[in-house]
């Protein structure tokens, strides 16, 4: 199962964090600067897999991939494969280049709500949903789709909506 996925800037700050066991919110937030601590100590010759047992609790691994400006992280217990959660971080990646052509930084933190729905399609409650790129894309489309037909429909009748009162 995966524990939690993580998406920090080089500095640390947290730009997605997502837990999928409940923690209170301290507990997270020592959880991320451990992480953060752990990765920006690691040299970029080295494994990108970890285990993490002293942050998670037993059998707890991690792995991440430092693309530009941020670091995606993944983290997950032993019935998880560990090349097969690094290709599900090549795949959040991939389909993020398609959802804000060439993602960067700044597409993740002003565009959050989008962020969180192609997390939700790959990743729900810790299990792996979908790992194909395109069907991700089509699923948030309809989404997409679907909120914005939402918020044009008025609850108000244009009959009411037109009426002034008034006794003219």
């Amino acid at each position: 199962m995966i524990k939690a996925v993580m998406i920090m800037n080089t500095q640390g700050k947290p730009r997605v964090a997502k837990f999928y066991d409940f923690l209170a919110v301290e507990k997270q937030q020592e959880l991320i600067r451990g992480v953060f601590s752990v990765l920006s100590s690691r040299p970029d010759n080295v494994s990108n897999f970890l285990e993490i047992d002293s942050l998670f609790g037993p059998d707890s691994r991690l792995v991440y991939k430092h693309y530009a400006t941020l670091y995606f992280v993944l983290v997950f217990d032993g019935s998880e494969n560990e090349l097969a959660m690094l290709d599900l971080i090549q795949v959040l990646v991939e389909t993020l280049d398609k959802c804000f052509s060439n993602v960067c930084e700044l597409d993740i933190v002003f565009n959050y709500s989008k962020m969180h729905t192609v997390l939700d399609e790959i990743v729900f409650g810790g299990q792996v949903l979908e790992t194909r790129s395109d069907e991700v894309i089509k699923a948030v489309e309809e989404i997409s789709k679907l909120e914005a037909a939402s918020n044009s429909i008025s609850l108000v009748p244009k009959s009411v909506s037109g009426w002034r009162g008034g006794g003219r």
